[in-house]
Order: structure tokens, then sequence, then C-alpha cells
């Protein structure tokens, strides 16, 4: 788990149309990640 202010590994997901993000993207900018894995299941 990050702290807060600590810095982000680099990463790369994919959005539902298959784009690819990277957080490398975002170096230098704020960035905000939000995580819900439980979306669309019965947890």
């Amino acid at each position: 788990m990050l702290a807060t202010g600590e810095k982000i590994p680099s990463l790369s997901v994919t959005d539902d149309e298959g784009k690819t993000f990277s957080t490398d993207d975002f170096r230098g900018k704020s960035l905000v990640l939000w995580f819900y894995p439980k979306d669309d299941t019965p947890g």
C-alpha cells in the first residue's frame, strides 16, 4: 500500500475500449486512481 504523497511505480492499465494508459503518461501531473474491485460482482 502506498502512503499519501508517495510516488506510484510505473503501471499500465487498459480501459473498456482497449486503450492503454500508463502512469508514466502523467508524470509531473496530478492523477487520481480509483479502484473498485467489487463492481459487477455479488460481493
